[in-house]
């Protein structure tokens, strides 16, 4: 046991996290996204009985974002045409203005097949179960300056 992690984050998951270098980038992707498929040259951690806004918000008290890059937190865009909201983004936004200092100007969009082959040179996917449409978050790592 240790003292001030988030309890969410399993032993495999703050190894993986360790691990991960400056540009190195994670997703934490929703119940539908093809976490197995994607991630055949990453590293896939299962967490099926949890949402993505638990996970990011436990993974963003140790994972600093990369601050040479503008946007370092993406989201998968919507299709156009498709009649989806998207009302966990809020929730994403309040969890990310916690952890950085840039707010959500940090916060850009990819989209959905670009986000597709950003995912596949991923070192990392958190697969969970996350049941909102268009849930999927790339993380890019920054460095720990304290």
């Amino acid at each position: 046991m240790l003292k001030g992690i988030p309890k969410i984050l399993s032993p495999m998951l703050l190894k993986v996290l360790c691990e991960m270098g400056h540009g190195d980038r994670l997703v934490i992707a929703d119940g539908n996204f093809p976490a197995e498929s994607m991630g055949k040259d990453a590293i896939v951690i299962r967490m099926d009985g949890l949402g993505v806004p638990e996970i990011l918000d436990a993974v963003l008290r140790v994972f600093p974002l990369d601050s040479y890059v503008e946007k370092p937190f993406c989201l998968m865009e919507v299709m156009p045409g498709d009649p989806v909201e998207t009302p966990i983004w809020e929730v994403y936004g309040q969890i990310e203005e916690k952890y950085e200092s840039r707010g959500r100007q940090a916060i850009g969009q990819i989209e959905r097949f670009a986000f597709y082959e950003e995912a596949k040179k991923a070192y990392a996917i958190i697969a969970t179960g996350e049941t909102a449409l268009y849930a999927n978050i790339l993380l890019q790592k920054g460095v720990v300056t304290d």
